[in-house]
């Protein structure tokens, strides 16, 4: 039978017209075997579909999307050029709420285990992690990136082929009530809590205002399945009560604490790795994470109680769990030549919080151990924390002297908060941007440096990053 599931396409034109109730134009002719709402990533026989982004109209794509080798393309609004392009998919409805209605189809076809995560902070890397450690048992689907939204869990539900074993499936957001649609489409059998942190805090009036957002994902829970959640977190016995309070009878947590069900007996933190021993729900296992940090020892404590949850093999996923590398943005190292030496880069600068930064410093004074240069810290404004900002911004400041910041350079009106409270000896430079600071702190770097840069999405980090990329040649990857 799965020999079977896995030949057969993954939509048929029956199934894509009953799950849309959409009326075709024209005739479809390729197996469809991928959904894209991007027309710039299109392959042979995609479905697209044209929603509506903040930004740009998806049907201004359609037809570009035809030409790239779409086998149909679903929309509300049909033009003569279209039809002309190729096989046209109308509905009646959003082309948002068709992709939503297929991926509810897929999620119903497809008898695996699912698996939801969610969490202030951890998200994407806890996701990861599932794929590696579950695909060592089975087919194993997950978005390729952080598709966490109204529109990525969706996509990703609807690229859920009917014969993957397990579905790994990310729920984000910034506002109350947005898991709660997203995790009734995924109905997973799983669901994770990572931690809460003051993440999109400028959204909520408090951090226990987000405990009860997260708890959301409890919402869509299937009869007999199991919320995992951080035995550490002050917000533990709150999370408990709101999986009870939706019948959920199996709570697994993780965590040092004496009491979790998985817990971590013993921590060894390299510059490149992490060794681990731990008590999986009476289990003792020891591994090795191929991802260093002791946050990312933490989940991998949730990832281990989903695997033993959802029936997968425990000991096969210990040991694909060495292969584990960070995710664009997020922890990723490499050495860069310069003259005498080299310098240690930690690329971090996907997305950022309080915690996350925390984290972040935490990381670079466990990888540049072994180095002898300066541990310098490249900071862009965390977004979204509201009338918060000053504060935690101010408050990193702790952090920074834990984790032995030689020198702090700094983007953006609130890191200018932090910059004003580190000691004159620490500063590098401050910048109103991220491009601002990249020319001093070139020329600023020795080697045997290690340098960690961080900031929120909207903080443009990357663009420091890359230039740091382009100034000094990569000796090799480090992660």
């Amino acid at each position: 039978m799965a020999d079977l599931l896995a030949n057969r396409p993954l939509w048929t034109v029956q199934e894509l017209i009953a799950a849309t109730g959409g009326k075709l134009i024209g005739t479809i002719t390729a197996a469809m075997n991928g959904v894209s709402i991007d027309s710039r990533n299109i392959a042979t026989g995609d479905i697209f579909v044209a929603i509506k982004g903040d930004i740009h109209d998806g049907h201004a794509f359609a037809i570009k999307a035809l030409h790239a080798g779409a086998g149909v393309a679903l929309v509300s609004k049909v033009t003569d050029d279209m039809k002309a392009a190729g096989p046209v998919l109308q509905v009646s409805t959003d082309p948002l709420q068709a992709l939503e209605n297929m991926g509810r189809a897929a999620r119903e076809w497809n008898k695996g285990k699912a698996i939801a995560v969610t969490g202030s902070v951890g998200k994407t890397s806890t996701k990861e992690m599932l794929r590696v450690a579950l695909a060592a048992s089975g087919e194993t689907h997950c978005s390729a990136a952080s598709f966490n939204n109204h529109w990525g869990v969706p996509l990703t539900l609807a690229r859920l082929p009917r014969s993957a074993a397990f579905g790994v499936f990310e729920i984000g957001m910034n506002h109350a009530g947005e898991i709660t649609p997203l995790v009734g489409m995924v109905k997973p059998d799983v669901a994770i809590v990572t931690t809460i942190a003051a993440s999109h805090l400028g959204h909520f009036h408090s951090l226990d205002d987000i405990a009860e957002a997260k708890s959301e994902i409890f919402s869509g829970v299937v009869n007999g399945g199991a919320a995992i959640i951080n035995r550490d977190t002050p917000y533990f016995e709150f999370l408990k009560s709101r999986a009870e309070i939706n019948a959920i009878r199996t709570i697994i947590s993780f965590g040092l604490h004496e009491k979790s069900d998985v817990q971590l007996k013993q921590l060894a933190l390299h510059p490149t790795c992490s060794c681990i021993t731990a008590d999986v729900m009476g289990e003792a296992v020891t591994f090795k994470l191929g991802a260093p940090g002791a946050h990312m020892a933490a989940n991998s404590l949730a990832v281990l109680a989903a695997v033993k949850f959802a029936g997968a093999d425990l000991a096969k996923a210990c040991l694909a769990l060495a292969t584990v590398a960070p995710a664009k943005g997020r922890g990723g190292q490499e050495l860069l030549a310069t003259n005498g030496g080299d310098i240690l880069l930690i690329d971090e600068s996907y997305n950022a919080n309080p915690h996350s930064m925390a984290a972040a410093l935490s990381l670079l004074t466990t990888v540049s151990k072994s180095r002898k240069g300066r541990k310098i810290a490249v900071l862009g404004d965390m977004l979204e924390l509201g009338q918060f900002s000053t504060e935690l911004h101010r408050g990193l400041t702790k952090a920074l002297d834990e984790a032995g910041i030689d020198l702090l350079y700094a983007a953006g009106p609130m890191m200018r908060e932090l910059w004003d409270t580190v000691p004159q000896a620490r500063r590098g430079v401050h910048a109103e941007t991220s491009a601002g600071l990249t020319h001093a702190l070139v020329a600023s770097l020795r080697p045997g440096d290690s340098v960690v840069v961080k900031g929120s999405f909207g903080s443009n980090m990357g663009l420091v990053v890359e230039a740091l990329r382009q100034r000094f040649r990569a000796l090799k990857k480090e992660m």
